[in-house]
């Protein structure tokens, strides 16, 4: 049967099959640029192998030295031909093969010549090349050219030039500072991208410098700004100067504000938009000062663009988080966003109106999503679940609709982020709300009975272990437990069984039913079932043995573990057997962060000791064992602490220096990691004089000098200071590091034998609470807390000053204590 004839444009499916590049190979096209050699140029071709090799090159094919050597001269002799099309497809693929310095001369005269002709296509696309091509010394022989070509007539030169020098002032800033007048000049111009593209030129220009950026930014705003993206760019730099002044001390007005207000009354959409963001996004911005800005953006939802329907409603969602009052007179245009077709709109209309909306509307909103679910990815699932976890603590009384509604979308189609989500909300929901514990957990047991992701069937077991006991009728939970040790994994058996030993610690009336169940588990095919069914047997007593007390049972199964599995993993991997038991105290209770970017120039080793850890447990081990080798540290007793290193010096600079802070009981000591990268230059007698004024209570007892530092070889100096016992005192402490230079013959290596002093002043260090506090992770935190009397808790007030939103306010909180987290507190906001 003769298939029927599908339109090209029609069959959407097998467009790919259609691509003019598909099935290119390189070498087949490096055999059809020899067509650039032929005397008589067909134009069309050539373009056609230019574009190729283009395709070629953005797919990431790379070409060797010779091959790209080759294309390059081959397509200088295409500056022969006077077809305009093809002459900027030479231009495009000299900028991507980019050649070497010594090809550039070959191309560079056919490149000026362009640059001053009367074609203002040549002019512009040879400036963008010859900039990109081409190094400082050559862009001084054109920096005339260039100069002339930002006050072009012509915006198009005009544009390629500004455009170059945005580029070119990432590597020579020096040049492109010399042109501010001609710049300055084309931020006047009335082509709308030229004005753009200058304002932007010459605020990078300034950036380093705030009082000229708010010179900048006074002149231009009582100016007149005629190109919208440009009235774009200085409405986003006059709202960085009102942050960097903050809110004038006289009056409360800030500055530049009215500008703003007044953009909300452009005819440009875009700078009415950008002006009503920058508004919202002032520090501490006043429900008078959002007033106006709420007022566009609400005009916006209706509007029939939705790219402006979508810029709104984020706009908003962002808002609610902070001014929920000010955005619920948007709440009816935002309803009617929730059927949007496009489902990104939809989405962020759906949890702005959760986070605004009144506990009369729950019920509403909750209808409207369950409609809509279904059809958006799991990313927006997602958002949408995590608003709802929120709006159910705001209003506590809708638990009920609103577990039943996580409860029901936890049964759906989904990946695992999208249920991990859900688990995590009804578990918090269950925590905070008392009386949604016990529907919560009959929420999760349901859900086991069909979950697929053995991570979550673990935790929701776990969780259960701890909360279900504390239920009126706990046994209801025991047939879902009991039911994982038959139909689940390994792993999962091994969960439920531990969860059941709980439950027959927890209640007294459980217990023999919990032995009977335990007992059968001791026949499990796995080992792992079978010796914890043993273990929690004799410790509940099961097997006749003589039974712990109550006390014992509870703080086995229910107690806080405080030591980091990593940590006891590592340990137990470095013990030897030996006559000595293992200790378990001995474990480093501190969860040790990931490893920050090194700070350091392409091409520089890391610090010894001091560069990023690359495991917790080794590092510390590592630390420990190097200050044991040294003998007047021998006696300073078990070291409670290590610091993330300190960086004390600037990247690109000649020595790098950063430091660890070690804290014992009664001393600090400071691990000063320092690299020479100075290749002819030998360091000798290297020490750091710390300056202990500003820290009185610190006194130092001991220095120990690095003799030699040669070139790219890390080493270590230390001081040692002692300080009151059991006290964390904090201290501000200024450093200078200190030694002898000893110039290096770079050819033969051999080191001058006169030396020079010299010193090299260091960043200041500072000793803060945070040094003296470890990160614990607290697997049951509620218990951990209960069991802590009144004399652990202090209440005190600390001010954190001004933050962009309460998240960050968080992170500072846990920066500034040095505390772990608990219970996934940190996103709870």
């Amino acid at each position: 049967m003769a298939q029927p004839l599908v339109k090209k444009d029609d069959d959407r499916d097998d467009e790919a099959e259609y691509s003019p590049f598909l099935g290119i190979e390189k070498g087949a096209v490096l055999q059809e640029a020899r067509v650039f050699n032929d005397p008589q140029l067909d134009a069309r071709r050539c373009s056609q192998v230019i574009t190729k090799l283009l395709y070629l090159l953005n797919q990431g094919e790379t070409f060797t030295k010779t091959e790209a050597t080759e294309v390059f001269f081959s397509v200088t002799k295409l500056f022969q031909s006077r077809d305009l099309g093809l002459r900027r497809m030479v231009y495009l693929i000299i900028k991507e093969l980019s050649p070497s310095a010594d090809e550039v001369i070959i191309v560079t005269s056919s490149l000026m010549k362009d640059m001053n002709s009367k074609t203002d296509m040549y002019r512009a696309n040879a400036i963008r090349v010859l900039c990109r091509i081409t190094d400082g010394t050559l862009l001084t022989q054109i920096e005339r050219y260039l100069k002339q070509a930002i006050v072009d007539k012509n915006p198009v030169v005009a544009s390629a030039a500004l455009v170059s020098g945005i580029h070119i002032l990432q590597t020579n800033p020096e040049i492109v500072k010399r042109w501010s007048n001609e710049v300055q000049e084309a931020v006047q111009s009335r082509a709308a991208l030229v004005q753009f593209h200058a304002l932007a030129l010459l605020h990078q220009i300034r950036q380093n410098d705030r009082l000229a950026v708010s010179k900048l930014v006074t002149s231009l705003t009582r100016g007149n700004v005629r190109s919208p993206l440009a009235q774009c760019l200085l409405v986003r730099y006059t709202s960085q100067v009102i942050r960097e002044s903050g809110n004038n001390t006289q009056s409360g007005d800030r500055p530049f504000y009215d500008y703003l207000e007044s953009c909300l009354r452009h005819k440009s959409e875009m700078v009415i938009f950008e002006a009503a963001r920058a508004i919202t996004e002032l520090n501490g911005v006043t429900s008078r000062e959002l007033t106006p800005a709420i007022t566009v953006l609400q005009l916006f939802l209706s509007s029939s663009k939705p790219v402006l329907r979508f810029a709104a409603v984020r706009t908003l969602n962002k808002v609610a988080m902070t001014h929920p009052m000010a955005v619920t007179n948007c709440n009816i245009d935002m309803e009617s966003l929730i059927s949007d077709q496009n489902r990104s709109i939809a989405t962020l209309a759906i949890t702005t109106l959760l986070k605004t909306g009144n506990e009369s509307s729950v019920d509403r909103l909750m209808k409207q999503i369950t409609n809509f679910m279904s059809d958006i990815a799991d990313e927006f699932k997602i958002v949408v679940v995590e608003a709802i976890r929120s709006l159910c603590l705001k209003f506590p009384l809708k638990y009920r609709s609103l577990m039943n509604f996580l409860s029901n979308i936890l049964r759906e189609e989904g990946g695992f982020d999208y249920k991990k989500a859900i688990v995590d909300s009804i578990v918090i929901l269950i925590r905070d709300i008392p009386d949604a514990k016990e529907s919560g957990l009959l929420h999760l047991c349901e859900f086991i009975e069909d979950c697929e992701f053995t991570y979550l069937s673990t935790q929701i077991l776990h969780f259960l272990g701890v909360e279900g006991p504390k239920t009126s009728d706990p046994s209801k939970y025991i047939r879902y437990i009991y039911n994982r040790v038959h139909l689940e994994n390994a792993t999962v058996r091994a969960s439920a069984v531990s969860t059941l030993a709980k439950f027959g610690a927890a209640v007294d009336a459980l217990k023999p039913r919990i032995f009977v169940l335990l007992r059968r588990c001791l026949f499990d095919s796995d080992d792992e079932v079978r010796d914890r069914a043993t273990l929690y047997l004799n410790t509940l007593g099961g097997d006749g043995s003589v039974v712990e007390t109550d006390k014992d049972v509870k703080d086995f199964l229910f107690g806080s573990f405080v030591i980091p599995l990593v940590n006891l993993e590592t340990s137990l991997k470095n013990y030897e057997p030996s006559e000595e038991a293992f200790d378990i105290d001995s474990v480093p209770r501190e969860v040790k962060s990931q490893p920050l970017a090194e700070k350091k120039a392409p091409g520089k080793k890391p610090t010894g000791l001091g560069a990023p850890p690359s495991g917790p447990p080794s590092t510390a081990d590592a630390y420990e064992r190097l200050l044991l080798s040294i003998p007047e540290f021998a006696n300073f007793g078990k070291l409670f602490k290590s610091s993330e290193p300190v960086e004390l010096t600037e990247a690109e600079t000649e020595y790098a220096v950063n430091v660890v802070k070690h804290i014992f009981d009664r001393h600090v000591v400071f691990q000063y990691n320092c690299t020479n990268t100075i290749p002819e230059q030998l360091l000798e007698d290297v020490i750091v004089i710390v300056d202990a004024s500003e820290a009185e209570e610190f006194s130092e007892v001991f220095s120990k000098p690095l003799r030699s530092l040669p070139y790219d070889s890390p080493g270590q100096t230390f001081v040692a200071f002692e300080k009151p016992e059991g006290l964390p005192i904090a201290g501000k402490f200024s450093n200078v590091l200190k030694f002898i230079v000893k110039e290096v013959d770079p050819t033969t290596g051999e080191t001058e034998d006169d030396g020079v002093e010299d010193e090299y002043q260091l960043e200041d260090l500072e000793v803060v609470t945070a040094d003296y506090i470890l990160k614990v992770g607290v697997s049951n935190f509620r218990s951990a807390w209960e069991s802590m009397g009144p004399d652990c808790e202090r209440v005190d007030e600390y001010g954190l000053g001004p933050r962009e939103n309460l998240a960050e306010a968080v992170n500072t909180v846990i920066n500034l204590l040095g505390m772990q987290p608990c219970e996934v507190s940190q996103w709870r906001q």
